[in-house]
């Protein structure tokens, strides 16, 4: 695995971005919720994504992946090794983190509909209420 096979693996799901966050950290995105990190300089983890409960458990028994720092009570591994998972499986679990985070989001986002604004005419105009008027406080003798 190489960063150029993990950004084209990952932009080719639907609405993923990619952001440069945390200095050095690149972080994949559906809608702006992440699904996949990856640091771009020497770390002690090549990658965290997140994974199923029944998967988290499985992946965690094997070597050189571990619950990610920071991220573990949600259900995310760390590979400390790029040569961890094969490139086939990777790609699998890849997708399914992006579908995990996907179906957290709200219905409107995930069929790609943008919310309806209401139409703009007078009649839907604000009505505003004039300002209250406070009495100034009396001096006291």
């Amino acid at each position: 695995m190489n960063i150029e096979w993990l950004r084209k693996l990952c932009l080719s799901f639907p609405h993923t971005t990619e952001q440069i966050q945390w200095g050095d950290d690149l972080l994949f995105q559906v809608h702006g919720k992440m699904f996949a990190i990856t640091p771009l300089e020497p770390a002690a983890v090549c990658l965290a994504f997140k994974c199923s409960d029944e998967e988290f458990v499985e992946l965690t028994e094997r070597p050189n992946i571990i619950p990610a720092p920071y991220l573990a009570r949600a259900k995310w591994v760390a590979l400390e090794k790029r040569d961890a998972i094969a490139p086939a499986e990777l790609a699998h679990l890849l997708r399914t983190s992006y579908e995990l985070v996907l179906a957290k989001l709200p219905k409107r986002l995930k069929t790609g509909a943008t919310p309806a604004r209401p139409a703009k005419g007078p009649f839907l105009k604000r009505i505003r209420r004039p300002k209250r008027r406070r009495m100034p406080k009396r001096k006291r003798r």
